[in-house]
């Protein structure tokens, strides 16, 4: 589906891409490491919204101060995920999943929230059309598992076209009170 689909998303990527370039500079993608299905670490790719200031010190400002107006609609619009069809093409990533997470997470799962890496990661998920970021992360990892646990091909159908209702609605773009999604660091009593 995504390679048959490429004459419609390449042209979107190569403008976005000139957009990124002329407004935020190089690079132009950002690439991190992170777990995919079975915890096996790839390379995810995405457009790049935030700057790389830093203070005095040379530490990165804060999500909130390094993400531009553009980088913000970039999110919000979730234009900047497209260079992720790329990871799903490459077989490390599906369109439909759970998010994939930082790797300094992986230590932080209970059992049951590790459960979410039995399945490849996605483009989008059932926590992303329950909520996004507006969710805690406990109810991300519940949704994740559901996910895991009811997996379907007419589940991931149902996920893809709610999704596009999710990104127009703008609903859920960043957790209350923060820019992006704060930092996940589980109960002291898992």
């Amino acid at each position: 589906m995504v390679l048959v689909t490429a004459p419609v998303w390449l042209p979107v990527i190569a403008v976005l891409s000139a957009l990124v370039r002329v407004k935020l500079g190089s690079p132009v993608l950002f690439r991190q490491k992170r777990p995919g299905a079975g915890e096996q670490l790839f390379e995810l790719v995405k457009f790049r919204t935030m700057t790389d200031e830093r203070d005095a010190a040379g530490n990165l400002q804060p999500d909130a101060v390094r993400l531009t107006a553009f980088g913000r609609w970039l999110r919000a619009t979730s234009l900047d995920e497209l260079p992720e069809l790329w990871n799903v093409l490459r077989g490390e990533m599906s369109l439909v999943g759970p998010r994939p997470l930082l790797v300094q997470y992986l230590s932080r799962y209970s059992a049951e929230q590790r459960r979410r890496h039995e399945v490849p990661p996605g483009i989008t998920g059932w926590a992303q059309i329950n909520g996004r970021n507006a969710l805690s992360w406990e109810e991300k990892f519940t949704h994740d598992v559901w996910y895991v646990d009811h997996r379907s091909f007419a589940l991931d159908l149902r996920i893809l076209f709610l999704t596009f209702w999710q990104v127009v609605s703008r609903k859920g773009i960043s957790a209350p009170g923060d820019a992006t999604m704060p930092e996940f660091l589980p109960k002291q009593n898992q």
